[in-house]
């Protein structure tokens, strides 16, 4: 099954008949979700076609298609997006070469300061960190930096979540996340993980599309106790991105955080 097959089916799956204003008709029904003949009438497509495109045998839907797919399985933004991003063949190359953080984002790592803070790829790879971003997670710094990526360590470090409070929260955001990038990028952070982890390869499996943003989040530093924090996620053009996580000014995470590089 191709990935924009995948994706489809994985969105008929979470819609009753109701939800699109059919009816359910009698006895048991032994499909989860939509029928396949059932969603091409909502969306106003073919059984045939539909179903070469769910199977893989149509890759080459064209725009119209996609919103009227979009529309009849009550897609949000980020996942309408990432329908059109799999349609169009936008699936990015992997390389072995290492990625540089951009300067002018390594400059603001200092700029913002003491507010932890990231430079991160599209694969959330960790390019960068000030120092306060890097004893926020205690445990990072004795990975390699080839080793340190946001996911990797929510997933396989053991001590992720007593540190990140609402763990299983972050980690659905995580992987909805990585979701919305080129497949070969992600595709040896997935293989990885799916060994490595029974909860990313269940939550992997869910296939929940949808980008990060800033976002409230509690950490259980083991010096400085609980931090108030939120994220806030500034994105270039390269793919690249800024995480930076920041204290209500005058609040007591304010003034914990203050002492971070130094905990």
């Amino acid at each position: 099954m191709s990935d924009l097959g995948e994706f489809l089916r994985s969105r008929r799956g979470r819609i009753g008949p109701g939800d699109v204003g059919l009816s359910a008709g009698v006895g048991r029904r032994q499909t989860p979700g939509l029928r396949r003949e059932e969603l091409a009438a909502v969306a106003g497509v073919s059984v045939d076609y539909y179903t070469r495109l769910e199977q893989g045998r149509d890759r080459n839907p064209g725009a119209a298609v996609l919103d009227a797919l979009a529309d009849a399985l009550r897609l949000d933004g980020d996942e309408r997006e990432h329908l059109h991003r799999l349609a169009s063949g936008r699936r990015g190359a992997a390389t072995d070469a290492p990625e540089e953080a951009r300067p002018g984002l390594r400059q603001l790592l200092e700029t913002v300061r003491p507010a932890p803070a990231f430079v991160l790829n599209q694969g959330s790879d960790i390019l960068a960190e000030n120092p306060e971003g890097l004893a926020l997670l205690p445990g990072l710094a004795s990975w390699p930096r080839g080793r340190r990526n946001f996911v990797r360590y929510m997933f396989c470090h053991p001590g992720a979540p007593d540190i990140i409070d609402d763990w299983e929260r972050m980690a659905e955001d995580c992987v909805a996340h990585l979701r919305t990038i080129p497949p070969p990028l992600a595709e040896a952070l997935v293989a990885e993980l799916t060994v490595l982890s029974q909860h990313f390869t269940k939550l992997w499996a869910e296939y929940d599309v949808r980008v990060k943003s800033g976002t409230n989040r509690s950490f259980r530093h083991p010096s400085l106790g609980v931090l108030e924090l939120r994220s806030e996620v500034l994105s270039v053009a390269d793919g690249q991105r800024l995480v930076v996580f920041q204290a209500a000014p005058g609040s007591p995470s304010a003034l914990a955080i203050s002492r971070l590089s130094t905990s």
